[in-house]
């Protein structure tokens, strides 16, 4: 008995390290898309009485493009859901880096880029009497995003307004 009960700790010690080393192994990681480009993410996993489950949760914004400027683009849509993205660029113009990323589409006017797509987003004044507003950190835009110089450190949003 004293021999069979020896085994049954060390097999119970032994499961014990290998579900704490898959766990620890698992807490933290990085995913990555086609481009390249990566996120960071945490992923934990809980094992109770026989049953697994895996909880992945994103820790941080997207971060797309190269280039030596970083700057944070928001979006925020009718609904109030914010996606925030970092975005390195070596573009002269937000929009120029934007739109490179396929995050911003739009129309060319008198007045230059009239955006009606950001981030899948197409909004139609004429519809439903929504536009997206842009702002440079937290303040309504003076400038156009195609006449905007990108800025280290800066926010820019793309905001769905009435």
């Amino acid at each position: 008995m004293n021999k069979t009960f020896f085994k049954q700790k060390l097999l119970s010690v032994a499961l014990c390290a290998v579900l704490i080393a898959v766990t620890a192994l698992s807490m933290t990681g990085c995913t990555q898309n086609s481009d390249g480009d990566t996120a960071a993410t945490t992923t934990t996993t809980v094992t109770t009485a026989g049953t697994t489950t895996t909880t992945v949760a994103d820790t941080g914004p997207t971060r797309l493009g190269l280039g030596e400027t970083l700057f944070t683009f928001e979006v925020e849509d009718k609904d109030g859901t914010k996606t925030v993205f970092e975005i390195l660029t070596d573009e002269e113009t937000v929009g120029a880096a934007l739109m490179n990323l396929n995050l911003i589409a739009g129309d060319e006017g008198p007045y230059g880029l009239y955006v009606k797509t950001v981030n899948g987003i197409t909004l139609d004044y004429d519809t439903d009497k929504l536009y997206w507003a842009f702002y440079i950190n937290g303040e309504y835009a003076v400038t156009g995003v195609d006449a905007t110089a990108p800025t280290t450190g800066a926010t820019y949003a793309f905001k769905a307004q009435k």
